[in-house]
């Protein structure tokens, strides 16, 4: 309905006050809520955070890039982040996978020990990682009871720019991973590894891993599995990290 076309001046005055103040700009408060929203706000290359809890603490390693990378033909190929994640976990999560037992489906690694995915050293180079073969691989930590997983970070090999194939990361407290399987992370786009097609986006390694919002899925066991990368058919770890609590 239009407004009437006689008005009072008084009423005209309450009017046109009121209408300024609406339109006025945001108070102080509101501004900060603003820019606090702006810079909690995750970046496109990394887990999207949850909206409570308390930062995810962890160390990471220097940056050391060597030799010439090969090109990377992947289609949606996520960049390597410019910053360290930020990350919301819940209060009282800790790191359970520091010095766990680890296994592989190649139990004879080429190069390395199947020690190091767990050792908590997490630089780059020679002597920081375990090789295995080529082919689907998978490695799998062991974290000795039932767990609530909050978030993993995995190192594939970050002294060179490259991307890591089929990468589908697990939770189960089957260790055989017949029942009970909930996956956390998949790249599979092709489906090439027979575990199903996955929607997330295939990414280049760096020295600040891969961050995986695990949504509090429980188990006990948490295995990984890839398929080469773009430099060579080999599957490569430095380090995993699982965090949560015991469930």
């Amino acid at each position: 309905m239009k407004a009437q076309r006689h008005t009072t001046p008084l009423l005209s005055a309450v009017i046109l006050a009121s209408f300024l103040v609406g339109c006025g700009k945001p108070s102080d408060s509101d501004q900060s809520s603003t820019d606090a929203a702006s810079a909690a706000a995750p970046a496109a290359e990394t887990a999207a955070s949850p909206q409570t809890g308390i930062p995810l603490v962890t160390d990471y390693p220097p940056e050391l890039i060597e030799g010439t990378p090969k090109p990377m033909n992947v289609p949606n190929l996520v960049q390597p982040p410019t910053k360290a994640p930020e990350f919301l976990v819940p209060e009282g999560t800790a790191l359970l996978s520091k010095g766990k037992p680890v296994t592989s489906s190649d139990s004879n690694p080429i190069i390395g020990d199947l020690a190091y995915i767990t050792d908590g050293d997490k630089e780059a180079g020679e002597g920081y990682f375990v090789e295995l073969l080529d082919g689907l691989q998978w490695v799998q930590i062991d974290l000795e009871q039932s767990a609530k997983v909050s978030a993993i970070l995995v190192w594939h090999f970050h002294s060179q720019r490259r991307a890591y194939h089929d990468v589908v990361i697990q939770v189960s407290d089957d260790p055989e991973f017949q029942t009970g399987v909930t996956t956390v992370y998949n790249n599979d786009y092709d489906e090439s590894a027979g575990l199903g097609r996955g929607s997330d986006k295939p990414y280049v390694e760096s020295r600040f891993g891969l961050l995986i919002d695990t949504k509090g899925a429980t188990g006990r066991y948490v295995r990984l599995y890839s398929h080469g990368s773009t430099s060579n058919e080999m599957n490569h770890y430095i380090e995993v990290e699982v965090f949560g609590s015991a469930s």
